[in-house]
């Protein structure tokens, strides 16, 4: 647990902690947080609003103090950006089995966004139904409190659609047994339950569905993450999100101009990212590691960069290992018709190009 958020949640319980904090508590607690009202449902999601940490901690306290009950309902605090919000505190560390973390590596280089976000609810908070971002990996620490888990192994998730084919917001409504609303709900599986203790890790594989209840109020750390163990999974949801983007304007694929390219925008806007995009992760990815094999006598060096010096860490066969999965995956993207409409000759460096640099790294290394 890293001193802030020891901080932060001693503040909470009104825990007289080391005066040494108080500064940070106060500093944490002026931080505008995203607060989700789990009592209400819009669009298959919780609505949001945003509220200043110490506003949030007040009200849970006052829900505490009533039994759980409150006219604003259930909020939970969920997605905070803890880490960026506070770069130059050390929040905490990301345990080693986790480390190797592409999707946050990426994100970091290009200041943009992260996927590490910290959850904090009362009692009876929960998150609805849904597989993570990219079908990435997810891990989940428990700081305090305690969680269940309902998890279904990818494909279970087909029969628990709608017969208009939409995924429930939640898997334990009654509706769901109803055939004529679920007709094929009969055949799915009961889902894995995981009780979560505090001090607790819970790793989520890549695209297993799941729906989470807080069954004490609860702080937890959690990270999405995708490393070259599940990139080609990534890179199959892309392909299939695509697909479906092109299914649903396939009507105007004749009279819209560059219609490929406008299903690249709205697969950005609901995804997150395009090919391009996917293109320059992997580009990131490759850049670092072979930056590594390169250099890899220059130990000072590499300590400047927090992510060359984690990959440096974990040692020269892990960033070979890396850079064989992303040659793999670089050159199904090149390949990928998609793509080609793209004009990926005029991104820097040209693929071919990248290819053969990180090819040649491989090579060297293993000499």
């Amino acid at each position: 647990m890293g001193s802030l958020t020891l901080s932060i949640f001693c503040g909470l319980l009104g825990i007289s902690y080391f005066p040494i904090w108080a500064q940070r508590v106060y500093i944490a607690g002026e931080a505008v947080v995203p607060v989700a009202n789990c009592d209400v449902k819009e669009y298959n999601s919780n609505p949001k609003e945003h509220l200043k940490l110490k506003e949030y901690i007040s009200y849970w306290r006052e829900h505490i103090k009533k039994s759980y009950r409150s006219p604003r309902g259930c909020l939970y605090l969920k997605d905070w950006h803890l880490h960026r919000a506070f770069l130059e505190q050390d929040v905490y560390t990301t345990p080693i089995y986790f480390s190797s973390d592409w999707l946050n590596e990426y994100w970091d280089a290009i200041s943009v966004d992260d996927y590490r976000f910290v959850y904090m609810g009362p009692k009876g908070s929960w998150t609805p139904f849904h597989a993570d971002v990219f079908r990435s990996y997810s891990w989940s620490a428990n700081i305090c409190g305690k969680k269940k888990w309902l998890v279904f192994p990818p494909g279970q998730e087909e029969f628990l659609r709608d017969r208009h084919g939409h995924l429930p917001f939640d898997i334990t409504a009654p509706d769901l047994k109803k055939s004529n609303l679920y007709p094929r709900y009969a055949q799915s599986s009961p889902p894995v339950e995981i009780i979560q203790e505090a001090g607790e890790i819970v790793f989520i594989p890549s695209g297993w569905h799941h729906q989470v209840y807080n069954l004490e109020d609860t702080i937890s750390i959690n990270h999405n993450w995708v490393n070259g163990c599940n990139v080609a999974i990534m890179w199959s949801f892309l392909q299939d999100e695509l697909a479906a983007v092109q299914r649903e304007i396939r009507e105007w694929r004749d009279s819209m101009e560059d219609w490929h390219l406008q299903c690249q925008v709205l697969m950005k806007s609901y995804t997150g990212i395009d090919y391009k995009e996917f293109y320059n992760f992997l580009k990131i990815i490759a850049e670092n590691r072979i930056y590594v094999l390169e250099n890899h006598h220059s130990e000072e060096d590499a300590s400047k960069h927090s992510y060359r010096a984690a990959i440096s860490g974990l040692g020269m066969l892990h960033a070979v290992f890396d850079l064989k999965r992303t040659a793999k995956v670089l050159t199904s993207l090149n390949a990928n018709e998609e793509f080609k409409k793209l004009n990926p000759e005029t991104l820097s460096p040209p693929p071919q190009a990248l290819l053969h640099r990180l090819k040649a790294a491989i090579d060297t290394a293993l000499l």
